[in-house]
């Protein structure tokens, strides 16, 4: 890759990784539009480091509270908000982990196609539209159920099909369950830092199994970037929420998607 590549690359995963959009959607199109070449396992991981930074850095008080609560739990101090939580999303995990695992391989083979992809862009951008347009209650996130974080895990683990998007479908069942806004993309969001860890770790453990030389100047700027561009998705994203919805993001989703058919069958 070169620097302008990296720069392009590095900001889109940061900024599609939290947005209901399909990180994966975008990240397909730069080498079919344009035939750029695969930007390599080391630089994977390294916008992995770099969302999961974010994150981290982001919820970093939510994050320290709920460890801290959690363990407390394990040593029998009893329950809190925080360590109910963290056990939330623990168990919401547990679906994602299984399902990546029986169908990780399948996936690869059959779901990374432009069509695949396009169909769960537009499916679950409209089914979004929908969770967001019927909802009833607003429930705040200390008032989800473990019924409510399974449900969300579950959703989750359809995201392993390309296109569906990890950020979008949770959120979709969080609004579906009750949760206001806000909620259900912090929710969204928390659930994210065990998914992200696990990537991260089994492309690591792959790049080190391969042994690949790369540009690492490249790799670490492509880090940064993604760190910085991820963290100012997250803060804007909970700040307009409210005032936006989720509309913008499924028009977007639309347009998306029609493009990638229009890759397809015309491209």
């Amino acid at each position: 890759m070169d620097w302008f590549e990296v720069v392009f690359l590095a900001l889109l995963q940061g900024l599609t990784e939290f947005l209901p959009i399909s990180s994966s959607a975008h990240l397909i199109l730069p080498s079919q539009l344009f035939g750029w070449v695969d930007q390599g396992l080391a630089f994977d991981v390294g916008v992995h480091i770099g969302s999961l930074t974010a994150v981290m850095i982001y919820f970093r008080q939510d994050i320290w509270r709920m460890i801290v609560a959690w363990t407390g739990s394990l040593a029998g101090r009893g329950k809190t908000t925080d360590s109910t939580l963290a056990w939330y999303v623990i168990w919401a995990t547990v679906p994602a982990v299984v399902m990546g695992f029986v169908f990780n391989s399948a996936v690869d083979h059959y779901g990374r196609s432009i069509l695949v992809i396009a169909g769960t862009t537009l499916i679950f951008g409209a089914l979004l539209w929908w969770a967001d347009f019927s909802r009833t209650e607003v429930r705040p996130l200390e008032k989800i159920t473990l019924k409510d974080a399974v449900i969300i895990g579950l959703a989750q683990a359809v995201a392993l099909i390309p296109g569906t998007s990890r950020s979008g479908i949770t959120i979709t069942a969080g609004l579906m369950l009750g949760l206001n806004r806000q909620s259900a993309a912090r929710f969204s969001f928390l659930l994210s830092v065990p998914v992200i860890l696990g990537a991260g770790l089994l492309k690591g453990l792959e790049l080190m199994q391969t042994g690949t030389a790369d540009q690492w100047t490249m790799v670490v700027g492509g880090t940064v970037l993604a760190a910085i561009s991820a963290y100012a998705c997250i803060h804007l994203f909970l700040k307009w929420l409210d005032k936006i919805g989720m509309l913008p993001f499924v028009i977007y989703r639309m347009l998306l998607g029609f493009v990638l058919l229009g890759v397809y069958f015309v491209v």
